[in-house]
């Protein structure tokens, strides 16, 4: 590690859409639902339902307000968001974790632009694989004393969970553009937002 490492802390970072209270909230209360019986299972904590589009990894913590300034200045808009009924397993044979897909074509697009602008800067680098609109919901515990000599083993072997009810299943729009820390605990990540940007400044900007 050089000695410039050394001086610089660094921080893990995201950029995420939070999703409107009432729809976080009627995520719980599902999850709650839904899981209760399935202890192989660990609901997503609440904080952490958002729905990522770049994983910026590990940068200088003094780089953080660059990259809040490129987040401001994406111009405000709309991005409607509807969920799919059936949860997504990742990977499919032995999952993981379990996603809601969240079809959005604005998302998309906004990805798309704080992908390029971010990578300009040297933030970003794109993956290789297509952005896909998700919200994690849940993750499936690991089996342990499995062969290669870690405390983990691979994902426990788990029955699909029931799909989302109908009234999550109604559109809604992405409150915000939010930039954020991630601190890796050993209770699991804690998330800091850092800078945001209010996504209703387009609807008040349209009424002007």
């Amino acid at each position: 590690m050089t000695k410039e490492r050394l001086k610089s802390p660094r921080a893990r970072l995201f950029v995420a859409l939070d999703l409107p209270e009432r729809v976080r909230s009627r995520l719980v209360e599902w999850q709650r639902d839904a899981f209760t019986d399935l202890e192989a299972i660990r609901p997503v904590r609440p904080e952490a339902l958002h729905l990522t589009l770049c994983f910026l990894a590990y940068h200088p913590e003094r780089a953080i307000e660059h990259i809040a300034d490129v987040v401001a200045g994406i111009e405000p808009r709309r991005v409607e968001i509807r969920f799919g009924p059936e949860l997504v397993p990742v990977p499919r044979n032995r999952p993981r974790l379990f996603a809601v897909d969240a079809p959005s074509a604005a998302a998309a697009a906004l990805q798309a632009e704080l992908s390029e602008r971010l990578q300009v800067e040297r933030f970003y680098q794109p993956e290789q694989r297509q952005f896909w609109s998700h919200v994690t919901v849940a993750r499936v515990r690991s089996e342990r004393g499995s062969r290669g000599g870690g405390r983990r083993g691979r994902p426990r072997a788990v029955d699909r969970p029931p799909d989302l009810p109908e009234e999550l299943l109604e559109p809604f729009s992405a409150v915000r553009l939010a930039l954020y820390r991630s601190l890796l605990r050993p209770t699991g990540a804690e998330y800091v937002r850092l800078a945001e940007l209010n996504l209703a400044l387009a609807d008040q900007a349209k009424e002007r």
